[in-house]
C-alpha cells in the first residue's frame, strides 16, 4: 500500500516539474514556427510517433520524403482523401520543394478527375461532374499555393498554363500564366509561344495575340514551327487582314483556301 502510495505521490511530482519545461518547448516551437512549418495533428496522424519526433528533431526533409512516397502509395491504391492529406503535410512541411507541389497538383487534377469522371460507384453524372471539378480545384490550389511559396519557378507556373488551358479552358489565365512563366529564368523555350496561343482563343484580344505571333515570326526560322505558322494564319483570317498584308507561309504550312 505504501509502494503505491509512493509511485502515485512520485508521477504527481514529476507531472509538476516536466509542466513548466513542456510549456517552455511549446511556447519556442510556435514562436520559430519551426522555419515557417506549424505543428499539426496531421502530421502525428500520417508520420506516425517516431516520423513526428524525427520532423522535430530536424529530420524534416526525410520525413516528407517518406510522406511524399506514401501519397504515391495512397494513389496507387485509390485512396484520393488520404492523399490529399499526406499532400498537404509534405508541401507544409517543405513548402520550397517544386515537386512536391507538382505532383500533388498532377494526382489531383488529372488522376483525381479522371476517377471521377469515371467512377461507376457514383450514379449520378451530375454528381460526377461536380467531383471531377472539384478535383481541378483542388489541383490549382496547390499550384497557387506552390508559387506562392516559389515565384522562382517556371516550372509551376507552366504547369498552371497547361491546368487553365486542358482542363478549365480558361485560355485567358492560361496565357496569363505562361506569361509569367516565361519571365523567370530557365523558363521552358514553348513558355512564350504558348501565352500567344493560348492570348489568341480570348474574344477581344485577337489583335494583342497577333502582334505577340508575329513578334515570334520575326526572331527568325528557330521559331517558325508548324503550330506558330498555322496559329498565325488563323489569326489573320479572324481579323480579317487583307492577303497582301498577310505574313508570307511557305506552301506546305498553309492551311485550306477560305
Amino acid at each position: 500500500m505504501k509502494g503505491r502510495i509512493l509511485g502515485i505521490l512520485i508521477l504527481v511530482l514529476w507531472g509538476l516539474v516536466k509542466r513548466p519545461f513542456e510549456s517552455d518547448l511549446t511556447a519556442k516551437l510556435q514562436a520559430s514556427r519551426l522555419g515557417g512549418f506549424k505543428i499539426t495533428a496531421g502530421l502525428w496522424q500520417q508520420a506516425g510517433q517516431a516520423g513526428f519526433i524525427a520532423a522535430m528533431g530536424g529530420m524534416r526533409a526525410a520525413v516528407a520524403d517518406l510522406l511524399w512516397i506514401r501519397a504515391h502509395i495512397a494513389w496507387a491504391d485509390v485512396q484520393y482523401d488520404r492523399m490529399k492529406l499526406l499532400f498537404d503535410t509534405c508541401t507544409a512541411m517543405q513548402p520550397r520543394r517544386v515537386e512536391f507541389w507538382d505532383s500533388a497538383a498532377w494526382h489531383m487534377a488529372w488522376n483525381g478527375a479522371h476517377h471521377a469522371e469515371y467512377n461507376q460507384e457514383i450514379s449520378d453524372p451530375q454528381v460526377r461532374e461536380r467531383e471531377k471539378r472539384n478535383y481541378w480545384k483542388q489541383g490549382e490550389e496547390y499550384l497557387l499555393r506552390g508559387i506562392a511559396n516559389n515565384p522562382d519557378s517556371a516550372e509551376l507556373y507552366d504547369r498552371l498554363g497547361m491546368l487553365y488551358r486542358d482542363k478549365f479552358k480558361d485560355h485567358e489565365k492560361a496565357s496569363e500564366a505562361f506569361d509569367n512563366s516565361s519571365k523567370v529564368p530557365g523558363h521552358l523555350s514553348y513558355a512564350r509561344r504558348f501565352a500567344a496561343y493560348e492570348l489568341s482563343k480570348v474574344p477581344g484580344r485577337e489583335r494583342e495575340a497577333y502582334d505577340r505571333l508575329l513578334a515570334l515570326y520575326k526572331e527568325g526560322e528557330h521559331e517558325w514551327l508548324d503550330t506558330l505558322l498555322k496559329q498565325i494564319q488563323e489569326t489573320e483570317r479572324e481579323l480579317k487582314i487583307p492577303t497582301d498584308k498577310r505574313v508570307y507561309i511557305p506552301p506546305k504550312f498553309r492551311l485550306p483556301p477560305e
